[in-house]
């Protein structure tokens, strides 16, 4: 499992202006299972994002692909865990140490 943070290299007007997109890019991904939670950090300075995937290079690629990303306008880290433990509705998700 991964947590995504988002954190904005430009005003927030720029960001804006590519809001649109990477909300219809977070659908996406929300809608293909890829990420299981998503959302704005307080304050509004970047956002963060839960996601399940293949391997790191996997989710490294879709941050990519982020409109947000190829604006310019937040970077992205990447941080991976084994989620041992989670809320019974996530149960699927639960991994074991190697």
């Amino acid at each position: 499992m991964f947590v995504l943070e988002l954190t904005y290299t430009a005003p927030i007007e720029a960001v804006d202006t590519h809001l649109d997109a990477h909300v219809a890019w977070l659908d996406r991904h929300l809608a293909d299972g890829v990420f299981i939670a998503a959302g704005r950090k307080n304050p509004r300075d970047g956002g963060v994002i839960i996601a399940v995937g293949e391997d790191r290079a996997a989710v490294e690629k879709i941050a990519a692909a982020d409109p947000f990303s190829t604006a310019g306008v937040c970077e992205y880290r990447v941080t991976e865990f084994i989620a041992t433990k989670t809320a019974p509705e996530l149960a699927p998700f639960r991994q074991q140490p190697a």
